[in-house]
Formats: structure tokens, sequence, C-alpha cells
């Protein structure tokens, strides 16, 4: 964080992301402001922060901060009573003139957070333990965070941002025969979220899975969810280019764009001299380039990368660029 964003903190007495502490005397409060920052209760999913050398009001209170201060605030994450072990930084700081020691701890993936078997959380500007409710709304923000990506919902995202017709006209026929289709009179929301297309309750958002399937515009929330085709007049990538597209959509669009862009460019030449009759012979085999195309829609990484899939077609050969694995990629 820097020093601006350090200031502004210091100086809002409203913020639930801030604690102030004049001095090391309570080492039990500075431990459960640190469990209440760790568990993130208004999910935030910004790091809190402790002050210490300031009082309540945020006006300097003179305390040196000497190494020994800094060692004991570091040793409070590594002495066993906070679990998990919270991800913090402390350092020595000046803010507006006054020298501080800063405590940053960011949220845990892994919440509910404890120190001495008590989960802490923020309530508006002060600590509090958790109840039972809350205690489940924290284990259930963990198990969200352990989905696969695939699952993972979308909140800035509505159900309006799915091509419902896309959904009924062309998915659900591919899943469902057309007797269990008609005998299903569930609401379209109850639909999507069988297929998990939508997460279930509170946020029941559209999910990665239905963004990229079905979704109006993937690529408005998955930047990297299209295909970079070149068509190259050489055998470098600095030749001259003959041909350039951005092919995006859906996942059953992009896939046949896609194969129609790679139909349209292989070339076929007639064989007269070895068969009685003409014989049509592309260049490169069609089904073979739709299963490589393929295989690399289906399992690139969406995550790690905001990369396209990459097809660049040569005089001499065809490259096909899938994002992911320990490279950044693999090729084809």
């Amino acid at each position: 964080m820097d020093e601006e964003e350090l200031e502004s903190l210091l100086l809002d007495l409203e913020s639930d992301r801030v604690e102030r502490k004049a001095s090391l005397s309570d080492t039990d409060r500075i431990a459960q402001a640190i469990c209440a920052f760790a568990n993130d209760m208004p999910d935030h999913r910004m790091p809190g922060v402790l002050f210490v050398g300031v009082d309540n009001e945020g006006r300097c209170a003179s305390l040196p901060i000497t190494d020994q201060l800094l060692r004991t605030l570091a040793d409070i994450r590594d002495n066993g009573k906070i679990l998990p072990l919270p991800h913090m930084t402390v350092q020595k700081r000046t803010l507006n003139g006054c020298e501080l020691a800063v405590v940053i701890v960011q949220p845990s993936d892994a919440p509910p957070v404890r120190y001495r078997g008590k989960v802490w959380i923020r309530v508006g500007p002060r600590r509090a333990i958790a109840t039972a409710e809350e205690e489940a709304r924290l284990s259930e923000k963990r198990r969200a965070r352990d989905l696969p990506f695939d699952l993972r919902p979308f909140p800035s995202a509505t159900i309006d941002d799915l091509d419902m017709d896309l959904f009924s006209r062309t998915y659900l026929p591919s899943e469902q025969s057309p007797e269990v289709l008609a005998a299903n009179d569930r609401s379209a929301e109850h639909k999507l979220m069988s297929v998990r297309f939508l997460s279930s309750e509170p946020e029941r958002a559209p999910t990665a899975l239905g963004i990229l399937v079905v979704g109006q515009r993937p690529r408005d929330f998955i930047p990297g969810d299209y295909v970079q085709f070149l068509r190259i007049d050489g055998t470098d990538l600095t030749d001259p280019i003959k041909d350039q597209k951005e092919i995006d959509g859906p996942l059953p669009e992009l896939v046949r764009r896609m194969e129609d862009v790679l139909e349209a460019h292989i070339s076929v030449a007639s064989d007269y001299a070895s068969h009685p009759v003409e014989t049509k012979k592309p260049d490169y085999p069609i089904e073979a380039l739709r299963q490589l195309a393929r295989n690399a829609l289906m399992h690139r990484t969406y995550e790690a990368s905001n990369a396209p899939v990459r097809v660049y077609w040569f005089k001499d050969r065809i490259e096909i660029h899938s994002p992911g694995g320990p490279s950044a990629g693999r090729r084809s």
C-alpha cells in the first residue's frame, strides 16, 4: 500500500478497515484485530490496517518504533494462537510526520480465522466475536473460494447477461431428451442452476461456465475468451499478414465460427493422375484441424491468463497455441 492510501485510512475515523493503537500494552486486542481483518466479514476483499503509535483520533502518540516493537508485532502471527496463519506485513512508516508501526493484514483465503479458538470479526468500527450464523457465512466464503474456476459466480453479471434462447434452443436439447424437457416445468433460473450456469443462493449470479457457454458477451467478463487468427504469407511472424480475425462469442458459436474460418482457408487440389476420376486433396485434413481447435478451446485455462487461443497459419505449417500449462502456453 502506498503512502497516500495509508494516510487516507489513518485519518478515516469511520472505516472498518482500520484500527489504531497508542502502544503495545494489550497484545491480546492487537491479535483480535489481526484475526478480524483476516476474516474480512464485510467482504471488502482489501487489506485491513492496524496503526500502532496513534490514538483513536489518529493523533501521534510519540511511541518509539524500535526493532523490538516490530518483532513483537511480527511474532503475533507466528505464536500459534491465530489459526490459520494470517498473511500480514509489519512495517515502520512515517505518515503525516508521525513515526508508526503499520500492520497490513490480507483477507484470508480460508476463513474463519480464530484467535485462541474464537472467531473475531469487524462490526462497523469495532471488533466482536462472530455469531454461529456469521461463522457459517465465513465458512461458505471458504467453500466458494475452493470452487474450480468454471463454477465460481461472477457477482457483476446477472441472468440478463446469459442468452436464454441459446440455452433453450441449443444447450438443453443436447443434454436432455425431448421427453424429459417436455416434462420439465421448472423456472429458467432453476434450469440454469441445475447445470451450474447460475450459482445458488444467495448470489444467483452467472458462473464462469454459464458465461462461457451461453453468455451474451463472454469477453465482457472473461477477456481472454476469443481466438486470434492470423494467415501469414510466409514462414515467420514478421512476414506479411494475408488475413486476420478475432473470433469470439459463446462457446457453441465460437467453435462454429472458428471451424468456418479454418475451412475457408483450406486449399483443395484436384488429382487426375493416380485415379481414373477426379480426386479432391485438401492441403490439411479438416477433421484433424477441427479436433485440434476444439481441444485448444476446451482445455485452455481462463483463470491464469487473459491471452486468447492463437491460430497462426503459415505457408508451411499451422500453429495452434492454447494458454495454460507451466510455460503459460501449449502449442499444437
